[in-house]
């Protein structure tokens, strides 16, 4: 499959309990498709996949699904500590009608280039998705090297890696190492650090999985649909509209504050499940008015606690 463009990392909504929140999931799907996205990506480190159980996992994906109703393809993260548990997170991928999966590296284990690579290539032989290779070492503490990327690139059913680092030489290293691998729709490299959207595009990425396109999606598909036509000036311009979103993430700890800029937009993502807890008053205070910056026109900005 071809992938392209800006799919945004959902978050996972919950009420006040933590439990999922089906109706605000649904009304996420439907503002992000709104904004003219070109994908979905449920359940990743944005979606916190690390506290949700395989069956919540399976329910958000069948919502997704359902409610996207074929407008946009819906992409699964299903990375996991063992291998043998990301193979059965692909099965019930496959059995909710996922389009591709993304299989974030393993973490607190530190396995090898070479453990990695059987990881993968186990993963990629037991699915009928395709597989995308994450790579989020601030996260993980596992590094995804460029040589690795390039080895994996050759099975017809590894089709990409994200790139959740932030070294843009990294980034570039992937795009070299795999320029010439034989699929047909080329290896895509996309970017996972949202300052970085606009830079990547000019060196070959394909596009972005993009955490601050939950709260912006239009913003975000801008830098996107501007760099396809040619237009550099307005793509950049929008990259740099968006930079202090991205930059806000450190007002509180990941992933609370995207939701908290959610439910200033009127759409109830609630809390981050514990032990992560709400930004302080005036961190909050300080996202709002950013959002009502990068969503002056949203009917809900700002109209939420």
């Amino acid at each position: 499959m071809e992938i392209h463009g800006i799919i945004p990392a959902m978050v996972t909504p919950f009420h006040a309990d933590e439990s999922l929140n089906e109706d605000a999931l649904r009304q996420l799907v439907n503002h992000l498709i709104a904004g003219g996205v070109h994908g979905l990506f449920p359940t990743g480190s944005q979606g916190e996949f690390y506290a949700l159980t395989p069956d919540e996992k399976q329910r958000v994906w069948e919502i997704v699904l359902d409610e996207t109703a074929g407008r946009t393809p819906v992409y699964a993260g299903t990375g996991a500590m063992t291998t043998r548990e990301v193979i059965a997170l692909n099965k019930r991928a496959e059995r909710a009608g996922i389009q591709a999966v993304s299989v974030l590296t393993p973490m607190f284990i530190t396995p090898t280039q070479d453990e990695l690579y059987c990881h993968y290539i186990a993963i990629a032989e037991a699915t009928t998705l395709p597989v995308l290779l994450y790579n989020n070492p601030g996260r993980t503490g596992v590094h995804l090297s460029p040589g690795l990327v390039g080895r994996l690139a050759e099975h017809p059913n590894i089709i990409g890696v994200k790139d959740s680092s932030g070294d843009l030489s990294l980034t570039l290293e992937y795009l070299r190492q795999t320029a010439d691998v034989p699929h047909t729709d080329g290896f895509a490299v996309l970017m996972g650090r949202d300052t970085l959207i606009y830079a990547g595009l000019l060196h070959g990425a394909v596009g972005a999985i993009a955490a601050t396109a939950n709260v912006a999606p239009a913003l975000v598909v801008a830098i996107y649909e501007a760099f396809i036509a040619g237009d550099l000036d307005r793509g950049l311009a929008a990259q740099n509209a968006l930079a202090p979103l991205r930059q806000a993430f450190e007002l509180g700890t990941f992933p609370g504050v995207i939701k908290s800029a959610l439910a200033l937009l009127g759409i109830p993502a609630g809390p981050a499940r514990g032990p992560v807890g709400a930004l302080s008053p005036e961190n909050h205070e300080k996202l709002k008015r950013l959002v009502g910056e990068i969503a002056p026109n949203h009917p809900h900005s700002c109209s939420t606690g």
